[in-house]
């Protein structure tokens, strides 16, 4: 700010432009507020159409893997039938059959310890839990209490 001869404020002028009121605290307050709002609002819409995409895409793909599934499962069996024939003219079809159920057992077995030992390795959420726990210290100042 310039100053008159008489000690006066002389509003700025020429290349600054308009002379502007200075904002209240409230004012400023406000305003945050509200872009901080608009701002949440928007990630918030972004995110609803990024996450229905992502759902759209996620859905299409079980229903492909849904299908394979089922495919890989009759091929199984008409192979499962062709060793049972095969072997069948060799041992007889009794016999042929028991052997191949006792190969399938053998995979099932394998696959459900292997499935076991998966789960049983499973730890949760450590880092987000813990993360959880100190997020009320955090927002106080107080984070490094725990």
């Amino acid at each position: 700010m310039s100053y008159a001869a008489g000690g006066t404020e002389v509003p700025p002028t020429g290349s600054e432009g308009s002379a502007r009121p200075l904002s209240s605290v409230g004012d400023i307050i406000g305003d945050i507020t509200e872009n901080l709002s608009k701002l949440v609002r928007q990630e918030t819409e972004l995110a609803k159409v990024e996450l229905k995409q992502s759902a759209t895409r996620a859905g299409k793909g079980a229903g492909l893997l849904g299908g394979a599934a089922v495919a890989a499962d009759l091929m199984l069996i008409f192979l499962s039938v062709a060793v049972w024939w095969a072997l069948g003219q060799a041992i007889g079809l009794g016999w042929s059959a028991l052997v191949v159920a006792l190969i399938w057992a053998i995979v099932a077995a394998v696959l459900a310890m292997m499935g076991r030992k998966e789960l049983n390795a499973i730890k949760g959420m450590p880092q987000t839990a813990e993360t959880v726990k100190r997020a009320p210290d955090a927002l106080k100042g107080n984070e490094g209490t725990r």
